[in-house]
């Protein structure tokens, strides 16, 4: 199964921000010119009219767009962007630096209060992706989202490190990911201690 995913439009006002399921605004004007990348393309592939979307803006915004030229917009909220908890959509300035250096010391398994650590994001992406039937999708995701599909389909485990994450994709870049017919597990979290 191959999975075309775009990465949203740059959002309004966001430089900065750490910014997870925060829903921010795109110019109208961007999420048009996203929209009409994946009308040609769709167009020129002779793919389905469906688009994925998470329920953000920044990429729901898109499908409302193809949806009003004749596309079926499925929204789901398994496409979000990982969830960054207290952290989301306040500057990276402002969180606590002793939280930052946590995050970078347990990488895989630390979670802002209120939010997720990679190995669910990972597990919410394997979920979705081993669901998708065997023909093509398109969709519009988020970066930390398209990382961890990039990182399973290429069957490595979660970053144990900061420094193993992947650069971000760039805004309205097209990722293509072929999806094995099994993908390899996340690898699961250690057991808690007492």
């Amino acid at each position: 199964m191959t999975l075309y995913i775009w990465r949203h439009p740059t959002p309004l006002n966001a430089t900065g921000l750490c910014l997870g399921q925060t829903d921010v605004e795109v110019d109208k004007r961007k999420l048009r010119r996203l929209a009409n990348q994946i009308q040609r393309f769709a167009r020129r592939n002779r793919l389905e009219k469906v688009i994925w979307v998470s329920p953000l803006q920044r990429s729901l915004g898109v499908g409302k767009i193809l949806a009003q030229r004749g596309f079926r917009c499925e929204v789901t909220p398994a496409l979000a962007e990982v969830d960054f908890g207290h952290w989301d959509g306040r500057p990276w300035q402002q969180i606590p630096r002793a939280e930052m250096d946590l995050w970078c010391e347990q990488f895989a398994d630390y979670a802002p209060s209120g939010g997720e650590n990679l190995r669910q994001l990972f597990a919410r992406v394997a979920l979705w992706l081993a669901a998708l039937p065997d023909t093509p999708r398109l969709a519009v995701g988020h970066a930390g989202w398209i990382n961890a599909a990039r990182l399973l389909v290429a069957g490595r485990s979660v970053p144990t490190a900061a420094g193993d994450w992947p650069r971000p994709v760039a805004y309205r870049a097209l990722i293509r990911l072929t999806i094995p017919t099994v993908l390899p597990a996340p690898v699961p979290p250690p057991p808690e201690s007492c």
